[in-house]
């Protein structure tokens, strides 16, 4: 039986739907940020007792995504529940509606708010910030003359003009990867205040800052082209800032930072009109996603079409992978080259490969090499999918580039019938370990 990317993506929205958004104060939350493929909260992780709009609780994107979800696939009830989840965000207390300084984090546990993803205030990430405020023009775009979109963008304004007057670049020109509340630099790593980051003015984090001022500045909310001009600058002086973005990994060198400058840059370059920067997005930034390619199976895992997230962190995870294969869908729209579609269209089918169990779970990630550890495998295999996955990031930010290409590529949409009814019967998925069919 076929499964198509269509069948990929239901499974995946499926579960964060049905199995983990739960009531809060008569809206919706996401129940966890990390949770097994039966959904059970993993308490024992930083990620278990969050939630909300931060780094990988996705609170905001998660929404926006199941909003267009809803919208493709005729399903109101979905898109009730998207606007219910960025209620949450916007009502919870989150978000300073004066300042336009976005909370990442609640514990769910302990009911408090937090800045980062090791439950405290010390830190957090600005550019991280900045890409909730560019999630929430993407949302208001979707929204019409919804009294939701004003706001957001209202929001998504004061924050780029926080950002501005209390983050200051580096001597590099970049921006900090870490700062506390006030906009001070902290050079440290995020477990320890005595440990260096080594790549504290070089992660690709900054580049969410440029893209929440190039979307304000498309869409005639401000006009931020000359910040713009100068962050892009340094960012291309430096030979790019492709550092983690990840904010627990410490690589120079990462594949969705790649994947980033190539969108952002992009971006930039058509706003402000720069070939140069358009040169350096796509021969520095898209050709460097190159090395992080895998053309065939490791050790048994079906990693082929796959990207590795990073040298001393090699696992293969799923929003990274996401964030690539929107990367090749936004070079097909621009140059209708078939060969970046058909690269976007490698990485979402190798995605599809991994749905487990009863619910449409999709793996936080492929750990091909055994570098998280056998203990969090798939049946305790030495080399395997992890059991465990961030609902609405790892486990469905690939709906958006999925989206995306069905809109330039209709005829990639197999035929399959409406959302399941009943539950699924066994041994039916496209994944070896799947039992999650969307063909009724």
């Amino acid at each position: 039986m076929d499964y198509s990317l269509v069948d990929s993506m239901r499974d995946s929205i499926r579960f964060a739907v049905e199995q983990t958004l739960a009531p809060y104060k008569s809206r919706l939350c996401c129940k966890s940020t990390f949770v097994d493929s039966r959904a059970r909260i993993m308490h024992w992780h930083d990620f278990g007792n969050l939630e909300g709009p931060g780094w990988a609780s996705n609170a905001v994107g998660g929404a926006w995504e199941l909003h267009q979800y809803a919208a493709f696939d005729g399903r109101p009830e979905i898109a009730r529940q998207a606007l219910q989840l960025l209620d949450h965000v916007l009502e919870s207390g989150f978000v300073d509606e004066a300042t336009g300084f976005v909370v990442g984090y609640r514990d769910t546990q302990r009911d408090t708010f937090c800045l980062n993803f090791k439950h405290h205030d010390g830190w957090f990430c600005p550019g991280s910030m900045a890409k909730i405020g560019y999630q929430m023009l993407l949302f208001a775009d979707a929204l019409g003359d919804d009294p939701r979109a004003a706001r957001l963008r209202t929001i998504a304004a004061r924050m780029a003009e926080w950002l501005h007057r209390t983050v200051r670049p580096l001597p590099n020109g970049w921006y900090p990867r870490r700062t506390t509340r006030l906009g001070t630099p902290l050079a440290h790593n995020a477990e320890r205040a005595d440990s260096k980051d080594p790549i504290f003015d070089g992660s690709g984090d900054g580049l969410f800052t440029l893209q929440l001022m190039a979307g304000l500045t498309e869409r005639g909310l401000a006009d931020w082209r000359a910040e713009i001009r100068r962050a892009a600058q340094a960012f291309m002086e430096a030979g790019g800032c492709f550092g983690s973005i990840n904010h627990d990994t410490y690589d120079k060198h990462e594949n969705v930072s790649y994947a980033v400058g190539f969108r952002v840059l992009r971006q930039a370059a058509r706003l402000l009109g720069d070939k140069k920067i358009r040169a350096f997005a796509y021969r520095k930034c898209l050709v460097g996603l190159e090395p992080f390619k895998m053309r065939e199976d490791r050790n048994g895992c079906q990693t082929k079409g796959l990207l590795f997230m990073e040298k001393s962190w090699d696992t293969s995870y799923m929003w990274e992978n996401a964030e690539a294969a929107l990367a090749y869908v936004e070079a097909f729209e621009e140059t209708g080259r078939p060969w970046f579609r058909n690269e976007a269209l490698k990485i979402l089918r190798a995605i599809a490969k991994h749905h487990h169990g009863p619910y449409g779970f999709l793996t936080e990630g492929v750990d091909w090499n055994n570098h998280v550890g056998r203990q969090h495998h798939f049946g305790r295999a030495k080399y395997g999918d992890i059991k465990y996955t961030e609902p609405l990031l790892n486990n469905m930010h690939f709906s958006e580039p999925t989206l995306r290409l069905l809109q330039l590529c209709p005829e990639l949409a197999a035929p399959t019938p409406p959302w399941p009814k009943a539950r699924p019967h066994k041994g039916l998925g496209y994944g070896p370990n799947c039992t999650t069919p969307t063909r009724g």
